[in-house]
């Protein structure tokens, strides 16, 4: 699933795309798509309105409109948009094909089938359920130290089910949350509330760097407007990757093999050695 970088870079792609582009068309392939909205209601709220902006909420891509309205989009698993010429073929699952008015097309395909629109007025677009419960930026002014401090003091579960949890930290999935506890060598069924006021700091400031680092990797990248995924942000970056998705090859530090445990339905990779529990921890599972 896209993180933070990744929809970044799709938002990116998109802005550079579609400011200042009319829709002169709306075609809604698969209803379930907008639902609980009906395909009339989006169709009739973005027929003649003009792209103005595009940005992102967490996971989620927003796509202001002139006409006070946002069109909210989760990729989810496989979602992507293309941006055809006229004469382009639609792909299979394609499920939503919005005309623009310089005879492009820009494409919605899904062929897992789990993801989402919203159509919302822009005045109340932070009142929808996909975003009124979200965390603070980690890239943004609210989320400081302190607030880490805090939402980690209030909770016992996992550190990397905490940092996944999109109400404590937004934007942060399976592939960063694993590689910033490396960096700080937290091990990723420490219990948040016993990391110490000096890892909490470390882990503010790791966030903040490798998703950075990852977005500044994406954009040095020639996109493909026939594919605007965002996941070339994340093969850009797949080389710094420490451990994820490193089962079994030696730490790049100790040279200790990877381990990958099962944490809520999510492979989780790290260092038996540089990742050890801390006494202070409590006795934790053995990987």
């Amino acid at each position: 699933m896209p993180e933070l970088p990744e929809v970044e870079g799709v938002a990116r792609e998109l802005q550079q795309r579609l400011q200042q582009r009319r829709v002169i068309g709306v075609r809604i392939h698969r209803p379930r798509l907008v639902a609980p909205q009906s395909v009339a209601t989006v169709v009739a709220g973005m027929q003649g309105a003009v792209f103005a902006e595009v940005g992102r909420r967490g996971k989620h891509l927003l796509l202001h409109l002139d006409n006070a309205h946002t069109l909210l989009v989760h990729l989810r698993m496989a979602g992507r948009f293309l941006y055809l010429a006229p004469d382009a073929p639609l792909p299979k699952f394609t499920h939503a094909v919005f005309d623009l008015d310089n005879d492009r097309r820009l494409v919605f395909q899904d062929q897992r089938h789990f993801a989402i629109m919203r159509l919302a007025p822009t005045a109340a677009l932070f009142q929808l359920e996909e975003l009124r419960h979200l965390a603070p930026e980690p890239l943004g002014p609210d989320f400081t130290p302190d607030y880490l401090q805090r939402t980690l003091a209030g909770t016992r579960r996992p550190i990397k089910e905490v940092l996944l949890d999109q109400t404590r930290v937004a934007g942060l999935g399976n592939i960063y949350a694993a590689e910033v506890l490396f960096a700080v060598g937290l091990h990723p069924l420490t219990p948040a509330n016993l990391v110490s006021k000096s890892k909490v700091k470390d882990l503010w400031k790791t966030i903040r760097i490798l998703l950075e680092a990852a977005i500044e990797a994406g954009t040095t990248l020639d996109v493909n407007p026939e594919n605007i995924t965002g996941q070339y942000f994340g093969a850009a970056f797949a080389e710094a990757l420490l451990v994820y998705d490193r089962e079994g090859e030696p730490c790049l530090r100790c040279e200790t093999p990877i381990a990958r445990i099962r944490q809520g339905q999510r492979s989780t990779y790290f260092c038996p050695r540089c990742q050890r529990p801390r006494a202070r921890t409590g006795r934790q599972p053995a990987p």
